[in-house]
């Protein structure tokens, strides 16, 4: 891994409570989700996004079948020995994501905004969970992730929104009689304020319920998906707490976050980590 490695913060702070075994694996993860994302860079010519994503989809095939090529995904299915294509059958759904957003493609329902975080869940989150509780259940492991991206997305509305990508559906908009263009000029409307503060405290819920069915021994195991799962909903406090302007991702959290992660592994460790639900005030 590199001394500074190119990922979001929460993807560094994650690698760091992962167990010494499982990091290795890990950085070669989020090392895919980053090469991929490289897809989506500003200036980037579409012709070679498109031309990087169909040679990473079929780098997974690859990978599915016990002949990866890129050593990133090497050492990932050397994590799996004698049963990649299980653990990582939806490493693909980094690629489908990805097209979409590189296609600017908007979400017509709920439904359909699921669907792209489901597969951005079961790329990610199902080989995390895999690597240290081998036959999770499947469907658990997607709902918990799927919240998880989808809080990730809230988070980063107005940033995304200015780079083409709307990250609320057309329906929900549509029913709250707000435009969809009003979501790269914050400060927002109050119609958008109250369907933003719904859906951040119901996806807290979310997670609150899902992190809520682990055992304490399952707790422990999975310490470094708590560790993010607490960052990112404290995110979720603070931008519901921000409107009707939207998070600034440059408040300098880095140090507070660093304090976040400990206090979370802590907990997690000892079986006793809670998803922060209400929008209470938080530094």
């Amino acid at each position: 891994m590199p001394a500074r490695p190119d990922w979001p913060p929460t993807r560094v702070l994650t690698w760091l409570y992962c167990a010494p075994a499982q990091r290795g694996p890990v950085a070669a993860l989020f090392g895919i989700e980053r090469e991929i994302a490289h897809s989506l860079r500003p200036g980037l010519d579409h012709q070679i996004a498109h031309v990087r994503l169909g040679w990473w989809q079929e780098e997974f095939q690859r990978c599915a079948h016990g002949h990866p090529s890129h050593p990133l995904t090497r050492e990932l299915a050397a994590a799996f020995p004698g049963r990649p294509a299980a653990p990582l059958a939806g490493l693909a759904g980094l690629v489908d994501t990805a097209v979409w957003d590189l296609s600017a493609a908007t979400f017509e329902n709920q439904q359909e905004l699921g669907a792209y975080c489901e597969r951005w869940s079961s790329a990610l989150i199902e080989p995390l969970v895999n690597l240290t509780l081998p036959g999770s259940t499947s469907d658990t492991c997607r709902a918990l992730g799927s919240s998880l991206k989808e809080l990730e997305l809230l988070n980063a509305l107005a940033h995304d929104a200015r780079a083409g990508r709307l990250r609320l559906p057309l329906e929900a908009l549509a029913q709250a009689g707000v435009a969809p263009d009003v979501l790269a000029q914050p400060p927002w409307p109050a119609q958008l304020v109250q369907l933003l503060r719904a859906r951040h405290r119901q996806l807290r819920v979310a997670l609150a319920a899902g992190v809520g069915a682990l055992a304490r021994p399952e707790q422990a195991a999975l310490r470094a998906l708590m560790v993010w799962v607490a960052l990112v909903a404290r995110g979720s406090q603070r931008a519901a707490r921000a409107l009707p302007a939207a998070l600034n991702s440059r408040d300098h959290q880095a140090p507070l976050d660093g304090y976040r992660a400990w206090r979370a592994a802590r907990r997690a460790d000892a079986g006793r980590f809670r998803v922060p639900v209400d929008s209470r005030r938080v530094p």
